[in-house]
C-alpha cells in the first residue's frame, strides 16, 4: 500500500474523488519521470502530491475542529416541520410514480412492475402489468370526468340507417330482423336484461373477425391493413359493456342458460357467415349496432318516465368511460353505451364499404369515386330508422 492508498483510506467519501484526482495525476507524471520520457515530470508529480496533503490536512483539520478525535460525525438532524414537509413530499412522488401510465395497444401499462427475471416457475414481471381497458371513443379520453351534459352532446345520430344497396345488404337486412322478434318477445321491457343479452352476443362479431383475419394475415404473410387491433378492441368494449350490467342487475338460472345457447348458435353461425362473405358478416353487425342505439335510446326513455330507477353508476362504469364519480347514474351508463353502440354502427359499415370497394388498408382514404367504380349506386343513409325497426323505435322521438 503506497502513501496515495493511505491518504485515500483516511478521507471520508466525499472527499475522496478530489483526493484521488490529485494523487492519480502525481503518480501519472512520477511514472513518466522514472521512464525518462519527461524530465520536468518529477516537479509536476511532486507539485500534485503536494496538493494531495494539502486537501487531506486542510479536510483534516476542518474534521477536528466539527467533531471531537475518534467520533464518527454525525448528520444535523431536520426540525420535525422540514421532515414531515419532505416526507410528504416523497409520499406525493411515489404516489405519482405508481400512477404514470402510458398508452399501447390500447391499454395503460404501469410502469412500476420489477422487471427482475428468473428461471423457474415464478411469473414472468409482464404478467404483472395492470392491463386496464381502454374506451374505444376519443370521447371519454378527455382530461377531466365526464357529465350527463357531456355525454347528451356526443354526436351519435341516434336513428341513421344505412339503406342497403344490393342483394347482400338485404340479406343483411332481413337477418337482423328476424333475429330481433324473438328478443322483443321474450324481454319486452325489460331493457336491463335485454342489454345482457345483447352484449353476449355483441362481443362476439369482433373476436371472430379478429380471429379469422389474423390466420388469413398468416397464411398469406402479409400485413392485415390495421383491422385485428380495431376489432380486438370492439370485443373487449362489448365485453366491458356485460360487466357493467352485470353489476346492475343479477341475471337468474334460465338467463345464464339462455345466454349459453344464445351464444353458442350465434358463434358458429356468425364464424360460418364471415368465412364466406365478410362483408355481409359486417353489414349484420352494422345493422345489429343499428338495433343496439335504438334500443339503448328506449331505454333511456323508459328512466326518464321514472318506470326504471335511476339508480347510481357502478364503479366499473365510472372508472371505464371516465364519468363523474360524483353525480354518475344509470342514465349517464346507458348513455355511454349507446355512444360506443353508435362508433360500432359506423365501424363495420365502413369495414363493409372497404370491402366492397378492395380498399381495406386502414391508411388509405376511402372515397366516393372508389364506391362508384364497384356500384352504380351511391351509399345512401337515412335518418330515421323508425320505419325499419318499429318495435324497438315505439318510444324513441324521431330527430
Amino acid at each position: 500500500m503506497n502513501t496515495f492508498t493511505c491518504i485515500h483510506l483516511l478521507r471520508p467519501a466525499a472527499n475522496r474523488t478530489q483526493l484521488t484526482h490529485a494523487a492519480a495525476v502525481g503518480r501519472g507524471f512520477s511514472r513518466l519521470a522514472t521512464a525518462g520520457h519527461l524530465r520536468p515530470a518529477m516537479g509536476l508529480g511532486a507539485l500534485h502530491t503536494a496538493r494531495a496533503f494539502s486537501l487531506f490536512s486542510r479536510n483534516a483539520a476542518a474534521d477536528s475542529k466539527a467533531t471531537p478525535y475518534g467520533q464518527q460525525q454525525r448528520p444535523t438532524e431536520d426540525p420535525p416541520s422540514l421532515r414531515q414537509h419532505k416526507e410528504r413530499l416523497r409520499a406525493e412522488q411515489d404516489q405519482a410514480q405508481s400512477q404514470a401510465e402510458v398508452l399501447q395497444f390500447g391499454y395503460k401499462h404501469h410502469l412500476n412492475v420489477d422487471t427482475t427475471r428468473s428461471p423457474g416457475i415464478e411469473m414472468p414481471p409482464e404478467l404483472q402489468h395492470s392491463n386496464i381497458p381502454m374506451p374505444i371513443r376519443d370521447d371519454f379520453l378527455a382530461d377531466r370526468p365526464l357529465k350527463t351534459a357531456d355525454l347528451e352532446h356526443l354526436e351519435i345520430y341516434p336513428t341513421s340507417h344505412r339503406e342497403p344497396n344490393d342483394w347482400a345488404d338485404r340479406i343483411a337486412l332481413t337477418t337482423v330482423k328476424l333475429l330481433r322478434l324473438p328478443t322483443d318477445v321474450f324481454f319486452r321491457r325489460k331493457y336491463v336484461h335485454r342489454a345482457v343479452m345483447l352484449e353476449t352476443v355483441a362481443a362476439v362479431p369482433g373476436m371472430v373477425g379478429a380471429m379469422l383475419r389474423h390466420l388469413r394475415s398468416l397464411r398469406r404473410l402479409r400485413h392485415d391493413g390495421g383491422w385485428i387491433s380495431h376489432l380486438l378492441h370492439e370485443a373487449e368494449n362489448e365485453r366491458m359493456h356485460l360487466m357493467t350490467w352485470m353489476r346492475v342487475c343479477q341475471p337468474s338460472w334460465f338467463d345464464r342458460l339462455l345466454v349459453i345457447l344464445v351464444q353458442g348458435f350465434f358463434f358458429n353461425a356468425f364464424t360460418t357467415l364471415y368465412m364466406v362473405s365478410p362483408r355481409t358478416a359486417h353489414r349484420v353487425v352494422g345493422y345489429l349496432e343499428e338495433e343496439a342505439v335504438i334500443s339503448y335510446t328506449a331505454f333511456l326513455k323508459e328512466i326518464d318516465a321514472g318506470r326504471i330507477e335511476n339508480v347510481p353508476a357502478p364503479e366499473i362504469a365510472v372508472q371505464y368511460w371516465n364519468l363523474d364519480p360524483k353525480t354518475a347514474t344509470l342514465r349517464d351508463v346507458v348513455l355511454a353505451v349507446r355512444a360506443d353502440e353508435a362508433l360500432h354502427r359506423d365501424t363495420n359499415h365502413h369495414f363493409a364499404d372497404r370491402l366492397i370497394t378492395q380498399k381495406e388498408d386502414l391508411h388509405e382514404t376511402l372515397r366516393t369515386a372508389d364506391w362508384r367504380r364497384a356500384h352504380e349506386r351511391t351509399p345512401k343513409v337515412t335518418a330515421d330508422a323508425a320505419d325499419i325497426f318499429p318495435k324497438s323505435a315505439a318510444t324513441t322521438s324521431r330527430q
